[in-house]
C-alpha cells in the first residue's frame, strides 16, 4: 500500500497502549517496533505480531535510528506515545528529533513551558506533535459546541461536571498516585474535560481549586461563556449510591443549565477517528492543548478555598 506509514510505539505495556495499536491497523498502517520496560506485552500479537520488542530504550533508539539512516521505506513515519506522563515531553522529543511525527496521549505535557521547548523543537526538526484530545471529536459534544456557537445570549451557561472513575488500591502505588509524575487527580484524568470545556466555552477567566487530595479535586472555572463547577475522583465512594448498587465503577455527567448533555455512548471508536484526522493532517497541536496545560498546571499550584455557591454539590458537606 502505497499510503502506508510506519509507526513505533512507547509504553506498549500500558492502559492506553491497545487503543493506539488498534487505530495503526483500523488505519491500514504498520507497528514496527515497540517498547516498554515492562515485557507484559501479549496484545501485541492481537495487532501486530511480526513488531520487533524493545525493554531498553537504548536498544529501541538504536533501532528507530538504523530505520532512519537505511532509507529504504522502512523508516519510522510516526511514534506514538503512551508512557507515563511525567515522560511525555521527552518522548515527544526523542520521536521528533528521529525523524518521525508524534503522536501523544494526554496530557500532553505537565507544565506549559514544556509546550514552548517542544515548538522550537518542531521548527527546527519540520515533525509535528499531534495530541489525542478525542473528546473534540464526539459527536454530542460537536454539536454542543454548534449549540453554543449559534446561540446569542447575554448570560453565561450554567455547567457542572463530574467525572468519577473508581480505582482499587494499586492506583495510589503506581506512578499515577505520584503528583510529580502523573500530575495528580486534576491532570491524569481530568485534562481532557479541561480541554472540552475551553473548546465549547471559549477563553478561560477564573479557576479556582475547592478541592485537592491523592484520589480526587474539584473546583470553579469560568470561560467566556461559561461558568462550570467541576469534580473528579477514583474514589468508588463518589460513585452516587444508585449507580453503585447496580455494580456501576464510573460516573459520568455533564449538565449545562441542568439539562444532562448525553454522551456516555460514542467513545469506543475515538482514538481511530484521532488517527484518520492525523494521518489527513488535522490533528490537534501543541498551541491547542495550551489553555488545558495551564488549567492543570494552575490547579495542582493552587491553594485550595471554600466552596460556597460554587461549589460542585458532590462536594461533602463536613
Amino acid at each position: 500500500m502505497p499510503n502506508t506509514k510506519n509507526f513505533a510505539l512507547i509504553g506498549a505495556a500500558g492502559y492506553i497502549a491497545p487503543r493506539h495499536m488498534q487505530a495503526i491497523k483500523s488505519t491500514g498502517n504498520k507497528l514496527l517496533a515497540a517498547f516498554d520496560p515492562n515485557d507484559s506485552v501479549g496484545i501485541i500479537d492481537s495487532h501486530f505480531p511480526e513488531a520487533d520488542f524493545f525493554t531498553e530504550f537504548e536498544r529501541f533508539d538504536r533501532h528507530v535510528d538504523m530505520r532512519r539512516r537505511a532509507k529504504n521505506g522502512e523508516q519510522i513515519d510516526y511514534v506514538s506515545i503512551c508512557s507515563p506522563n511525567y515522560l511525555h515531553d521527552s518522548h515527544i522529543r526523542f520521536a521528533l528529533r528521529s525523524g518521525a511525527n508524534a503522536i501523544c496521549e494526554k496530557p500532553l505535557v505537565l507544565n506549559p513551558w514544556n509546550i514552548d521547548g517542544l515548538l522550537e523543537i518542531e521548527r527546527e526538526t519540520g515533525r509535528k506533535t499531534n495530541t489525542i484530545l478525542q473528546l473534540r471529536l464526539h459527536p454530542s459534544i460537536i454539536a454542543l459546541r454548534e449549540r453554543v456557537r449559534s446561540e446569542r445570549r447575554d448570560t453565561k451557561y450554567d455547567v457542572d461536571l463530574a467525572y468519577v472513575t473508581s480505582r482499587g488500591h494499586w492506583y495510589l502505588q503506581s506512578w499515577k498516585g505520584d503528583t510529580k509524575k502523573s500530575g495528580g487527580i486534576a491532570t491524569n484524568i481530568g485534562v481532557h474535560f479541561f480541554d472540552m470545556l475551553h473548546y465549547l466555552f471559549g477563553d478561560l477567566q477564573s479557576n479556582v481549586v475547592h478541592l485537592s487530595s491523592d484520589t480526587k479535586a474539584a473546583g470553579y472555572l469560568e470561560y467566556e461563556k461559561a461558568r462550570v463547577r467541576w469534580f473528579l475522583s477514583v474514589d468508588l465512594e463518589d460513585v452516587p449510591e444508585s449507580a453503585r448498587d447496580s455494580g456501576q465503577r464510573t460516573y459520568r455527567s455533564i449538565t449545562v443549565d441542568g439539562d444532562e448533555i448525553e454522551f456516555s455512548g460514542g467513545f469506543t471508536d475515538l482514538h481511530d477517528r484521532s488517527y484518520v484526522e492525523i494521518l489527513a493532517g488535522r490533528g490537534f497541536g501543541l498551541e491547542e492543548n495550551r489553555t488545558a496545560i495551564e488549567t492543570v498546571a494552575a490547579i495542582r499550584a493552587g491553594k485550595t478555598s471554600s466552596p460556597g455557591q460554587d461549589g460542585h454539590p458532590f462536594i461533602r458537606k463536613k
